[in-house]
């Protein structure tokens, strides 16, 4: 079967009828590398997007933070301009606007649908760069099936993930639950997670489906600072939810969902101090919550044809105050809400067995920044010998945040849409009786309205004036040697005119993975040269190569042990400015399934 994806569409569509370029990382691969974290995955197996770190485990958020997202060089530092969806459902903080990383557990995931390039037509404000759409998991055949995962090692570190599936009749359920923590690589460094997940589904008839899910993580994370300049109780804890409910249809010629969710979050921050300062008097809280409505209906109105329309709205934001220590009196700091209303319509047609067609158009209206109307057309051409040439133009956009507009200096309430037009044209082939496969995107991206700091009047402000021009290469390929024998490799080529922290000139990852009898082995190699981790008052950059290995023992039906070990080189390299990441670390433990 021809690989099919819901991201492009809404709808599952066979990928090679898309213009637009969408990378899949299914349960398998997830499985194999024993990360808590999708997103180490996503920046081995995606080319042109990268995650940024600073330890073994934990992301946090505020100063001293990683977690940043980059895909083509667009995402911002935060991640504004690069959008994280579950089960299509937006999932930001609804003052900063940016995703929370350390929420985006491996344990929801059945698979991530990555969209390389702007996907605002579907998704709205913060698709400007692309999508990362995480399908939670699901049990497909009857029975209960029960996993226990658990795993220890360097720096105090310990794995542990839970979960139970079930699928009986018409009523199908998950529940996952994780615990992981480490004592970091530098001293005041530790990081904690708790996390749960549980969805529920029924199936009415087989055109009508009822689920609904939830998942709530609390982490807390310590902040040393960087080398130069530590901090002590500088902390971090923070709560986040999401749940969503999902009325689901499919027929022969037309499917469609109606759907609720709402994302929360709840943050205590305790900023720190330098050696030799005082502690702080006081400590930053704020409380978020974004919730809405989608509705989409996609019908075949006659042969080759699939047109798609769609309703969005969103109500986002939430309030921020200082808790003074000695009193306990709350300073006030923000306190707004915002809402946005868009429809959207898709085209899709195919000519004959050779040719697809699309084309779509949304129109978004944010309540402070007004109305914003976003195109987007391409083709696909399907050539002899199972070869794909695609060719797509799109815009991507995002609105400013609330944090940018109303919260910090250099807070400016007159900023408008940032904006980029995207110029892509792709081509792939499957040759080898399907056992090999390769691919290469190259793409144009022009962009004004970035939201940057200036000086006005002697004072910092955020000013619209930022542009964007970069260009590159992606290429991609995977080998089935043998049936015990699997090669993957990706590559990326970014040239920036205005670079961006995050967004590395080159990088590559190659792997391969191997089975026999009771054991599996995989290692892998990444290559990441100029990787900008400043940029003003002058750039730096970082070049490094990191060798993983992983391997897999059977010990029966229902257990097996594992080992993995990362930078085996001991390379000595920074991702956040500052911040040293670990040599060599390793880990090991069982995984059980019955």
């Amino acid at each position: 079967m021809e690989e099919v994806v819901v991201t492009g569409t809404r709808n599952e569509t066979d990928i090679r009828h898309l213009p637009m370029t969408v990378s899949v990382v299914n349960r398998s691969q997830i499985e194999k590398r024993y990360e808590p974290s999708l997103l180490p995955i996503l920046t081995e197996q995606i080319p042109g997007l990268f995650t940024t770190s600073r330890g073994i485990m934990g992301y946090g958020v505020s100063t001293g933070a990683a977690g940043g997202i980059s895909l083509r060089g667009i995402g911002g530092s935060p991640t504004t301009g690069l959008l994280v969806l579950i089960d299509g459902h937006p999932q930001y903080m609804g003052l900063m606007g940016h995703p929370i990383a350390d929420a985006y557990q491996s344990m929801l995931a059945e698979r991530v649908e990555v969209l390389r390039g702007p996907a605002s037509v579907l998704y709205g404000s913060n698709a400007m760069g692309g999508v990362i759409n995480i399908v939670t998991r699901k049990q497909q055949q009857d029975g209960i099936k029960t996993g226990v995962n658990i795993s220890a090692g360097s720096y105090g570190t310990l794995q542990s993930e839970l979960s139970n599936r079930i699928r009986k009749g018409r009523f199908s359920s998950v529940v996952t639950g994780s615990y992981n923590r480490t004592d970091g690589h530098r001293p005041d460094m530790g990081f904690e997670q708790y996390g749960g997940y549980a969805k529920a589904g029924y199936d009415f008839t087989s055109h009508w489906k009822l689920w609904g899910n939830v998942n709530i993580t609390h982490f807390n994370a310590s902040n040393p600072g960087t080398t130069d300049a530590p901090y002590i109780d500088n902390d971090s804890r923070i709560t986040r939810g999401m749940t969503s409910f999902a009325l689901e249809n499919h027929y022969a010629k037309t499917s469609g969902t109606l759907s609720f969710f709402y994302n929360w979050g709840r943050h205590k921050i305790n900023d720190g101090y330098h050696p030799g300062e005082e502690p702080q008097k006081s400590h930053f809280n704020s409380k978020d919550q974004m919730y809405g409505i989608s509705w989409y209906q996609s019908a075949t109105l006659f042969s080759g044809n699939r047109l798609t329309t769609g309703f969005d709205y969103q109500h986002f934001g939430g309030e921020s105050w200082n808790k003074v220590l000695a009193s306990g009196e709350r300073e006030p700091g923000v306190d707004k809400q915002m809402d946005e209303f868009a429809g959207y319509v898709d085209f899709r047609q195919d000519i004959g067995k050779r040719l697809s067609l699309n084309a779509g158009v949304r129109i978004d209206h944010h309540s402070h920044v007004g109305t914003e109307i976003i195109p987007q057309g391409g083709l696909a051409v399907h050539l002899p010998r199972n070869a794909e040439l695609k060719a797509m133009a799109s815009k991507g956009f995002r609105n400013p945040t609330i944090r940018e507009m109303y919260m910090f200096p250099p807070q400016n309430p007159d900023l408008r849409p940032e904006r980029l037009m995207n110029y892509e044209l792709s081509f792939s082939q499957k040759l080898l009786k399907n056992t090999f496969y390769y691919g290469i995107n190259l793409y144009y991206i022009d962009g004004d309205n970035m939201i940057t700091v200036d000086r006005t009047s002697g004072k910092p402000l955020n000013v619209n004036t930022g542009e964007i021009e970069n260009w590159g290469v992606e290429i991609n390929f995977s080998y089935r040697l043998h049936p015990q024998w699997n090669l993957s490799a990706n590559y990326s080529w970014l040239n920036m005119e205005n670079p961006v922290i995050a967004a590395p000139e080159h990088k590559l990852s190659a792997g391969a993975d191997f089975t026999k009898g009771r054991w599996s082995a995989s290692t892998g190699l990444q290559y990441v040269k100029n990787l900008y981790t400043a940029v003003t008052p002058k750039e730096i950059t970082e070049d490094f190569v990191l060798w993983n290995i992983r391997a897999n023992y059977r010990l029966t039906r229902h257990a097996h042990l594992f080992v993995k070990g990362e930078n085996l080189l001991a390379q000595h390299y920074e991702v956040n400015a500052g911040f040293p990441m670990p040599k060599a670390t390793f880990m090991g433990g069982i995984n059980i399934n019955f």
